[in-house]
This record gives structure tokens, C-alpha cells and sequence, in this order.
């Protein structure tokens, strides 16, 4: 019986580790991964806040410390509610690690216009829409938001955020596994940048 037990509870376990190691491989990256730096960004795409970041504050990392390979970036997908959890879905839904970024950016770029009204249906059209124009095909997109797979991925990377960075709210965004607070200015998060360099 003791036997039985201890099969069923390392059975449990390495189940975990699995999907914590399946939650790690999927999030999105940029930048070396021998980059002194590692910013982690746990965000939510209809989340106005995520989207004022991405856009005044990661175009210029990227410029300035991604694309130099002095930073690592990492954007951790914290969706908050089944828009969010759907456009993130079809980010993934492209080939390569570039295209996904290119998603990414559009969808924040585009929030004012996919991240509206109660209708899932008319959301889940905006958003591919925006795959559509980014090359991705209807069939693929709709193959993605119907895969239990891409959903469970990214609800496991929320699971894992939650229990090991106890995320209050989005974005939150960590450097070398600390918390970053306070206003999100590009001048001040470049000086937390260069502490760390």
C-alpha cells in the first residue's frame, strides 16, 4: 500500500514539473540569452497599462538594450479575462518568435479597437483580423483558438506567475527576479536597467 502511494505521489509530482517546465518553454522572448538582464513583464493584453508599457517603454528597451543583446526580455502571459486569454492564443499562433512580437506589438497597438464590448464572437474577428493582416490563415487561427492545448499552456504560465511572483496586478514587471514598482517611466526603468548591467 505504502508502495502504491509513493508511485501515485511521484507520479503527481513529476506531472507538476511537466507543466511547469512546458509553462517556462512557451513564453515569449527576445533578446540573448546570455544578456546580464532579464526583464520579465506578466501582462495582460486587454489591460490599458500593459498596453501603455509595450508601447512607450518596450520599443525603447528594445532599441536600446534588447537589440544590443544586453537584455533578455520575456513577456508572460497574464490574461485576466477570455479576450485577453484569445489574443494571446493567436500570438502563438504564428511561426516564429519574430512574427509572435509583431503580433504582440499590433494587438497592443490595436486594443482600443479588438479589447471592446461583451460580444466574444466579435472580439475573437478583431483579433484575427490583425492575424489576417499579418499573414496568419483563417483556418490556422481558428485551429489555435479551438486547441485545448495553446489555452491550457497559457493558463498554466498565469497558474506558475501567481504562485511563484504572487502577481497583484498588470503589468508587473521584474529585473534579475526583483520586483520593479512605481511609476513606469522609460528614464527611471533605464537606470534600474543599468544597476544591473
Amino acid at each position: 500500500m505504502r508502495e502504491m502511494i509513493k508511485i501515485f505521489y511521484t507520479s503527481v509530482f513529476l506531472f507538476l514539473i511537466t507543466l511547469t517546465i512546458e509553462a517556462e518553454s512557451k513564453v515569449l522572448s527576445l533578446g540573448s540569452s546570455d544578456a546580464k538582464v532579464t526583464v520579465k513583464v506578466f501582462s495582460s493584453l486587454t489591460c490599458p497599462h500593459c498596453a501603455n508599457f509595450h508601447i512607450t517603454i518596450f520599443e525603447k528597451l528594445k532599441k536600446d538594450y534588447i537589440d544590443q543583446g544586453l537584455v533578455k526580455f520575456e513577456h508572460h502571459a497574464f490574461p485576466l479575462d477570455l479576450a485577453a486569454l484569445n489574443a494571446e492564443i493567436i500570438v502563438r499562433c504564428a511561426s516564429t518568435d519574430d512574427k509572435k512580437f509583431e503580433l504582440l506589438d499590433e494587438m497592443y497597438n490595436q486594443q482600443r479597437v479588438w479589447a471592446v464590448g461583451s460580444d466574444i464572437n466579435r472580439i475573437n474577428d478583431l483579433i484575427k483580423k490583425i492575424g489576417s493582416d499579418l499573414n496568419l490563415s483563417e483556418d490556422n487561427m481558428n485551429s489555435c483558438l479551438e486547441s485545448n492545448d495553446a489555452q491550457d499552456n497559457i493558463l498554466n504560465q498565469r497558474i506558475e506567475a501567481q504562485k511563484k511572483y504572487k502577481i497583484k496586478s498588470t503589468p508587473t514587471i521584474v529585473v534579475n527576479e526583483r520586483e520593479y514598482t512605481g511609476k513606469v517611466e522609460y528614464e527611471k526603468f533605464k537606470k534600474i536597467i543599468e544597476k544591473n548591467l
